[in-house]
């Protein structure tokens, strides 16, 4: 191997002779294969570069002078700026420049062109499109009288290809498009006819295909038109058949889907349609070779059945829209032959136009209920008025409650970042509160207390505090023992608990008043299981603050015993509630404090009315018992008995008998005794029992 040096190597001198470098020799020019051959097999080439050579022979001759060959490209330029109709392209003008749409409106105006028509359509479907595509919960009752301001009748295909598309693109919002299409439906029943045959149809295509995205989003939106009553139940059914006919892994997915949407609506209208596919589905769990996770979605949709359908609703109250008298239910099974009229989706021009539209403007008015005001109607004042309407300044209302929530969030975070319960009083007075919001401070103070684990001092100190500071929270604080109590069903044992507690701390610090008690009625129909576990730890906390002696004594004092009448009822008419009273607090071990109701019962309970006065035959009879009549407050009169004992023993138990004592003893033997019985009764019960006649005399067997 050589190595080349490093040393650049010196320049030769001018006269020193060396040989040039030579070039790379290039290999001489060689034309490639003729095409000849070919160009001879194809005959259609040869006209066409027979012309071409022709012409270019010729235009070597043929060169216009330089006025003809300006207007030649005059006439070309000229060519290029011609008007384009847009309404003749392939694209139908689905995109026109917002200038030259303008421009282009001013010069069309005749309704009976084929021009006007489509812009028409083009607007109509954008309209449309638009409004489905913002509907929610929250504005579908101000979208759906917009929608009705379109003609459905004439754009009923793109309706129904416009929610489609949308529903399939966003599942969850299934329930607000079902809900859509149900008031649309109360109105105009041929759109929705049109969208359960599409509907139908999209199914059965899907299904063949194993399209299993497209099946799902028809079977979703079907179940939810069941819930509103557009379609009959047994369209759904005959799907839930068909799916588990030969049940697959996404066949059962699908049904099961379908289940929870339809479930509560089936166990409602058809129970038998729901008992039979849920024993289908108990079957496949246990006979069918399915994935794991198919198993635990029937599991999970058993379980959903069981609860009774919590979280899947028929239908939410905020899409209930509709009256059960007005919905117009279409009756379609999965064999029909129905038509998806895909002609409606595009474009067609109406000769009839303008009174097909007028018939519609009618219809809308009947829907709608008001009349467009034509602009005839507004004169030069209206105008003037109007101007002086958009020049006076417009207030702005928060329906986000921003300020609200942004107020709480201040109050949450002094009460979280407060060492004591003094410094957290001092940050929290110096909040500034909107006037109307100061309940927001309670109301805050004790959900921070209820949100603890278990309840801390910290609160009740900051609620008395803010009681002794002034009146005003005393009120507050007042009122929400009222709300909370009035709500406690709404929270869970722990939150339920702590509540109590705050406001047994603020009872027994005489912070709030013990007339808050009013609010409380203790008996079997005005309490909850919540309520009474809210009143049991509120009196087993004022029992530890103040002990069993002060407060039967509060609950003695003569100025609190009109607030307590709900807590220690006393009702003459109804008796069960003061029994539930005593029994309630014997059983959380504070008896003491039913004494005075146990009084009440024994002594001052109002007695039994008495028997009515038997009938008699003969006069003289109900004038000895009119006589013999003792009134109230009389003595009580003795009465004369005679009873007979009939004595058959043939000896006594303490001393044996023989001989003709024994004989005496074997036969037996009369003992009338007469004693004297006092019974103060009321006059009627005297009467009855005094001077009813024996038939027969009394007997005793003595044993």
């Amino acid at each position: 191997m050589q190595v080349a040096s490093a040393v650049r190597i010196p320049s030769p001198e001018p006269d020193v002779e060396h040989d040039a470098p030579r070039k790379r020799d290039r290999s001489p020019y060689s034309p490639g294969p003729s095409k000849r051959s070919r160009r001879q097999d194809n005959d259609d080439d040869a006209p066409p570069r027979r012309e071409r050579q022709r012409d270019t022979n010729g235009s070597k001759d043929d060169v216009p002078d330089d006025d003809a060959r300006l207007n030649l490209f005059k006439s070309a330029f000229s060519a290029r700026k011609l008007p384009v109709d847009d309404s003749k392209t392939r694209a139908g003008g689905a995109y026109i420049p917002p200038a030259r749409l303008r421009e282009m409106q001013k010069n069309i105006t005749d309704k009976a062109t084929p021009e006007f028509q489509r812009m028409a359509w083009e607007a109509l479907k954008k309209s449309i499109q638009g409004l489905i595509n913002k509907t929610n919960t929250a504005n579908i009752k101000m979208i759906v009288p917009e929608l009705f301001s379109e003609n459905l009748i004439r754009g009923r295909g793109l309706f129904c290809r416009a929610i489609m598309k949308a529903q399939a693109a966003s599942l969850p919002f299934t329930p607000i498009y079902g809900a859509m299409v149900a008031i649309v439906n109360t109105k105009l029943p041929q759109v929705g006819d049109l969208l359960v045959r599409r509907l139908i149809v999209q199914f059965r295509k899907s299904f063949r295909r194993n399209d299993k995205a497209v099946c799902l989003a028809s079977t979703m939106f079907l179940s939810h038109l069941v819930n509103t009553q557009v379609v009959h139940e047994v369209l759904i059914a005959e799907i839930l058949l068909l799916l588990l006919n030969k049940p697959s892994d996404d066949s059962v997915e699908i049904a099961v889907g379908i289940m929870k949407e339809v479930g509560a609506f089936l166990e409602e209208m058809n129970l038998a349609i729901a008992n039979a596919i849920f024993d289908q589905m108990r079957n496949i769990l246990h006979e069918a070779d399915i994935d794991k996770r198919t198993q635990y979605m029937i599991e999970v949709l058993f379980e959903v059945r069981r609860t009774k359908y919590k979280e899947h609703p028929t239908i939410k109250e905020d899409l209930d829209l509709v009256e059960e008298e007005d919905q117009i239910t279409h009756r379609h099974t999965l064999e029909d032959d129905v038509k998806v009229e895909d002609g409606l989706n595009i474009f067609k021009f109406d000769a009839e136009y303008e009174a097909h539209e007028a018939e519609y403007q009618k219809i809308k008015k009947e829907i709608l209920g008001e009349e467009e005001e034509s602009g005839a109607e507004y004169t030069d004042a209206s105008d003037s008025e109007e101007e002086d309407e958009e020049q006076k300044a417009e207030d702005i209302k928060d329906q986000t409650n921003a300020d609200l929530v942004s107020l709480r969030r201040t109050i949450y975070l002094t009460i979280k970042s407060s060492g004591g319960f003094e410094e957290c009083c001092h940050k929290l007075m110096r909040i500034n509160l909107p006037h109307g919001l100061e309940n927001e401070l309670t109301t805050m103070i004790v959900e921070c207390a209820s949100q603890e684990r278990t309840y801390e001092k910290f609160y009740g100190m900051i609620g008395e505090r803010f009681c002794k500071i002034n009146r005003m929270w005393t009120d507050l604080f007042e009122e929400g023992f009222a709300h909370y109590y009035e709500t406690i069903h709404r929270f869970e044992t722990n939150r339920l608990r702590i509540i109590a507690q705050f406001f047994a701390h603020l009872l027994a610090t005489d912070a709030i008043g013990w007339h808050v008690f009013q609010v409380i009625k203790l008996n079997e129909e005005d309490t909850t299981s919540s309520s009474r576990i809210f009143i049991k730890i509120l009196f087993e906390e004022l029992l530890s603050f103040l002990g069993q002696k002060d407060v039967v004594a509060r609950f003695k004092d003569p100025m609190l015993q009109d607030s307590l009448t709900g807590v220690f009822p006393t009702d003459a008419d109804d008796q069960s509630k003061t029994r539930f009273s005593i029994n309630f607090f014997t059983a959380i071990g504070m008896g003491v404090l039913t004494e005075g109701m146990r009084e009440w019962l024994k002594n001052a309970a109002p007695k039994p009315k008495p028997l009515p006065e038997p009938e008699s035959d003969s006069d003289d009879s109900r004038s000895q018992k009119q006589e013999s009549i003792t009134h109230p407050g009389t003595a009580p009169q003795r009465l004369p008995l005679e009873v007979s004992f009939v004595v058959t023993r043939t000896q006594l138990h303490s001393q044996p008998h023989t001989g003709s004592q024994a004989r005496h003893w074997q036969k037996p033997c009369e003992i009338v005794l007469r004693l004297e019985i006092s019974i103060p009764l009321s006059g009627a019960a005297q009467t009855q029992l005094l001077f009813q006649p024996l038939t027969e005399p009394v007997s005793f067997a003595a044993t």
